[in-house]
């Protein structure tokens, strides 16, 4: 029992050591999002870590993707990788599981036993109420590290290595478990599931000669070593390669067995990362929600790419780059604010993001729509990769303009996912497309092709450039001048029968739209907003129609989708078409307006709360939203770099922008009532746009604006609006 007590003393005075002003990972609750909707992680990890060490349960439905949620009390053992905030799960791949008897194959927890921060997770497991193991988890970038301190009652420590289960969404197709030494097992798991075709190799050094059983084949085993009285370490490396790489990985990143040492340089890694946003506020569960999101914001991409340089292709085969190559791109949701946000604070990490898409161009032929472990699932609608590729092109970055514009151009021209159709018709007929969403579908090449012919004519290439700029003007095809609705056309030019139509209904991809409903979509314009007000034919009646989206209420349809929450009126905050929608306000002139609904979504959406998201995070584009938005910055357009400026919660804010620079927003007289813009000063000179340009942004400087109770004339002026 003395062993038991000390190690729980040292790893509460490990977490107490971790506090002070300077560390901002005190300001992190990973248990926000782990209730409701949220479907994020939780667990240990360290930013854009292709491990995610932590416990996973039964499957029990679409809130458990992440193989985690706060409703349960079922664990089925500790998974070296998760998703974080997807709509669909998968991995909870190699397992261990602590039990005290070789039966056992869960154990109910309780979630008052748990403690977690960045990088570190700790629970204490029981039988028949009385503690038997006291569980640490820390890790690396492609390494976990497990610390198993069983109590002297435990005359053997027991682990349950499980191959078989993950988190329960896949099927596993061949499993490996074999004991190469007294202290190192390996092997290997391959699986189809939402990634058809993944393969994980892993490699596990413990502390002590272990015995290896095998109870179901491969599937499951029992490791087991007397109990010395002394924590239990064990070490995981991890790979797609090879078990040979797994173990590379483990004896380069993780060679030792000081598991504190770990958990410091996980907590420093965190803290790096964190520091490039400095805000200034006295309210701690806002200062907490934001360094929370933050922190959401770089759990995905997940490096995919061995210490060696090897990695699994889009193909399949290893390869080999001078580059890190990233994985779980969820970038139907993340190209529109995840990515950048990205591009002002991990300006380091954009070349391998760029290195990654154009090298999974090369081995799939085409950009990736959402990838995971290397393989394409083809999830949603659109060409989302190409808005977050022509961004890094446009905002400077080191990419090839050229070898960008192929792989976009090679991508937009293919006759799958209704592009076929679209090159032939100019739009997407909803009697041809049995897959349904044509609008969603239409609006998402749009934007994507406006993204295209603005790199083409970087690249000179002007036969392009007329191409898909003509192309991107397709949303027009959709607009009902009747409805002044986005709505479903036929191949003859008829829109859907009026009699079928209803703009409130979100009918789970069985309609017109993808994951939401005409209110919401008529809006997907991103790259051409005053052409979209044009359509409605004067901006008096494009603002008009604007404010009745915040205020329209209705039943959504008894098979509305899951995704459509967190509603202002038939505005959808919970789900990403709705994103942008209110920085059109400036477009228009009227900044003021969104003002009070920015600051709404602030305040009522984001909580320090278990059920603190108001949709799923989305690998990390709920909470980039809100570090953007909170700062008074969002990348309305989908590429380029003109962020609008909005309605800062915080008095001050201070953005690591790279080289040395940071850039500022000064919010002068802030306060909840002091919400609209009345003045701006950029570098001390006067401001009157209500945007501001990347390449002013990251020359770094301060960009200061005076705040009032009342709505003003700042940014109503054309020359002003963005």
């Amino acid at each position: 029992m003395r062993i038991w007590i000390l190690t729980i003393i040292a790893a509460v005075g490990c977490i107490t050591a971790w506090a002070g002003e300077d560390n901002y990972t005190q300001w992190v609750n990973p248990r926000i999002g782990t209730g409701g909707h949220g479907h994020v992680f939780m667990g240990a990890n360290v930013p854009f870590g292709y491990v995610q060490l932590g416990p996973t349960e039964h499957t029990r439905g679409w809130d458990w993707c992440s193989g985690y949620h706060e409703s349960d009390s079922v664990l089925i053992g500790f998974g070296h990788q998760h998703l974080s905030g997807t709509g669909i799960g998968d991995l909870g791949d190699v397992a261990l599981l602590p039990v005290p008897d070789r039966d056992k194959r869960e154990i109910i927890f309780r979630h008052s036993d748990e403690t977690v921060r960045p990088g570190y997770y700790a629970i204490t497991l029981r039988n028949a109420g009385k503690p038997y193991v006291n569980v640490e988890l820390t890790a690396t970038q492609r390494t976990g590290m497990h610390r198993y301190t069983f109590a002297a009652s435990q005359a053997t420590c027991q682990l349950l290595l499980d191959l078989g289960q993950g988190t329960g969404w896949d099927t596993p197709k061949q499993m490996k478990m074999k004991q190469l030494s007294p202290r190192m097992i390996a092997g290997y798991r391959h699986s189809s599931g939402w990634a058809r075709a993944q393969k994980d190799f892993f490699a596990m050094e413990f502390s002590q000669d272990v015995k290896l059983e095998k109870l179901n084949g491969d599937t499951i085993g029992v490791i087991t070593t007397p109990n010395n009285g002394t924590p239990l370490l064990v070490k995981t490396g991890m790979s797609a390669v090879s078990i040979e790489n797994a173990i590379g990985n483990l004896m380069t990143e993780n060679p030792g067995w000081e598991f504190y040492d770990i958990v410091a340089a996980a907590d420093k890694a965190w803290n790096a990362e964190l520091s490039k946003i400095n805000i200034s506020t006295s309210n701690q569960d806002v200062k907490t929600v934001f360094y929370t999101a933050l922190f959401h914001t770089m759990v995905a991409p997940s490096v995919f790419s061995d210490v060696c340089g090897e990695y699994r292709g889009a193909d399949g085969e290893v390869h080999e780059g001078d580059f890190t190559n990233y994985t779980t791109l969820s970038l139907w949701d993340t190209y529109r604010a995840a990515h950048p946000l990205q591009t002002l604070i991990h300006r380091e990490k954009q070349r391998d993001i760029a290195q990654t898409f154009l090298h999974i161009f090369e081995q799939q032929g085409k950009l990736p729509v959402w990838h995971l472990m290397g393989n394409e699932t083809d999830c949603m609608v659109g060409n989302p990769g190409v808005p977050v590729l022509a961004d890094l092109v446009l905002k400077g970055f080191d990419v090839d303009p050229q070898a960008a514009l192929k792989a976009m151009t090679t991508s937009a021209m293919l006759d799958e996912r209704s592009m076929g159709l679209l090159k032939q018709y100019g739009y997407i007929p909803y009697d041809l497309e049995p897959d349904k969403e044509t609008v969603a579908r239409g609006l998402e090449y749009a934007l994507a092709d406006w993204c295209i012919a603005q790199v083409a004519k970087i690249a000179g290439d002007q036969e392009n450039y007329s191409y898909f700029n003509e192309r991107s003007k397709s949303y027009r095809h959709y607009f009902d001048k009747q409805t002044r609705f986005m709505r479903g056309k036929d191949s003859k030019g008829h829109f859907r029968d009026i009699k079928e139509f209803d703009p409130l209904s979100t009918k789970h991809r069985n309609d017109d739209y993808c994951e939401g409903n005409a209110w919401q979509y008529t809006w997907l314009v991103p790259h051409d907003v005053h052409g979209l007000a044009s359509l409605f034919g004067s901006e008096k009646a494009f603002t008009e129609k604007l404010d009745s989206l915040f205020i329209v209420e209705g039943d959504l349809g008894e098979d509305a989708s899951p995704d459509v929450s967190g509603l202002i009126g038939q505005y959808a905050h919970g789900n990403e078409p709705s994103h942008h929608i209110i920085y059109m306000y400036n477009y228009v002139g009227q900044p003021w307006k969104a003002a009070p609904l920015i600051r709404q979504v602030l305040r009522e959406q984001y909580r320090n709360d278990l059920d603190g998201l108001s949709g799923n995070e989305d690998v990390g584009q709920m909470s980039a939203w809100y570090v953007l938005s909170s700062i008074g910055l969002y990348q309305e357009e989908p590429a380029g770099g003109k962020y609008i400026i909005g309605s800062p919660l915080f008095n001050e804010a201070s953005i690591n922008v790279g080289n040395g620079k940071t850039f500022t927003v000064k919010a002068l007289n802030n306060s909840d009532e002091n919400m609209y813009v009345q003045s701006a000063k950029l570098n001390g000179k006067h401001y009157d746009k209500s945007y501001i340009d990347y390449r002013d942004i990251i020359a770094g400087g301060i960009l200061e604006l005076t705040m009032g109770p009342k709505p003003s004339k700042w940014g109503s002026g054309k020359k002003a609006r963005p």
